[in-house]
């Protein structure tokens, strides 16, 4: 089968298509995969700047979509049926896996498969964000930085679901597009948001800001909050990593907190299950939608990550594995 490997991280050029066997495992759920995301930790791993460091080859991604080839017995999972997977050390840019069955989830009816691809990391990061680490309130405001990405629209749509007004902050007419598709109930430039949100929000600001941008618009992020307002780190896209003067936290009685979904996962492995729970209804029901990606082929991943890194991404971006 086909599979992209990581050679060097030498960032994208680091990448090589390759012929593979085909992974054989009774234990786990073998899926032929149909599509499979791309993620901005995909992109620090090829340059060995991911928490992560995997050993050289390996297979870069951490989410897809296909049908069940093969599952074991008590697995809840039957040959043919539409699943997203989450992989952990096998990588799912290749064109079939064998994933644990706690990493396989059945997808509604109304998503896609390519959309399906893109889904579980996004938007059970986003989901995390809100829920466990914001512990968001009916009725709140919530601020989405780098709002037409992958992670942005995966938060617009997952905060829209729950019921919570919207900020979305985007750097182009473009995005400002894509902001207003994916559900947001306002769309502000990047030059000059923080004036905008105040007017939006008559000089109080917001409940929540989600961030996985950093840089320098961490402070005037501080400054938007409302009292008792959180501000959740999700990255650092922009590149620099901020620094909190810890004053300004006692003004407003705001607080800085980190959302390592994936970290988490770790201490408290149900709670992967426990949301998939709440959002597979909101899935099914429509409430929360999943958009199409942008495809590339599996031998363009390399392209694929470029748009990742040059922030020309609008979206989610996948890759075809067909």
């Amino acid at each position: 089968m086909k599979a992209v490997h990581l050679v060097e991280a030498t960032g994208p050029e680091g990448l090589s298509l390759v012929d593979v066997d085909e992974p054989v495992d009774p234990a786990r759920v073998v899926v032929d995969l149909h599509t499979a995301g791309v993620s901005f930790p995909d992109l620090l791993q090829t340059t060995g700047g991911y928490q992560m460091v995997r050993e050289l080859p390996c297979v870069p991604g951490i989410e897809g979509a296909g049908t069940v080839r093969s599952a074991p017995p008590g697995s809840g999972f039957v040959p043919g049926r539409r699943v997203a997977v989450l992989t952990t050390g096998e990588g799912s840019w290749q064109q079939t896996v064998a994933v644990e069955p706690s990493n396989v989830f059945a997808l509604p009816d109304v998503v896609s498969l390519s959309a399906g691809s893109g889904f579980l990391l996004n938007y059970l990061t986003a989901h995390f964000a809100l829920d466990e680490r914001a512990r968001y309130r009916a009725g709140e405001t919530v601020l989405i930085h780098g709002a037409a990405g992958g992670l942005g629209t995966a938060a617009l749509h997952v905060a829209s679901a729950l019921g919570l007004e919207t900020v979305a902050v985007v750097s182009t007419g473009e995005k400002e597009k894509i902001a207003a598709e994916s559900g947001a109930t306002h769309v502000v430039s990047v030059d000059g948001w923080k004036e905008r949100v105040q007017r939006i929000t008559n000089g109080r600001g917001v409940d929540i800001i989600l961030d996985p941008v950093g840089g320098d618009r961490f402070t005037d992020s501080l400054r938007s909050l409302a009292p008792n307002g959180r501000l959740v780190v999700l990255g650092f896209t922009g590149g620099d990593i901020p620094t909190v003067k810890v004053n300004r936290l006692l003004l407003k009685n705001i607080s800085v907190t980190g959302a390592g979904w994936g970290e988490y996962l770790k201490t408290d492995p149900r709670y992967l299950q426990r949301q998939w729970q709440e959002l597979y209804p909101l899935l099914g029901s429509g409430a929360l939608r999943v958009p199409e990606p942008t495809l590339y082929p599996l031998a363009r991943a390399a392209d694929a990550l470029t748009s990742l890194s040059e922030r020309t991404a609008v979206g989610k971006v996948a890759l075809s594995l067909e």
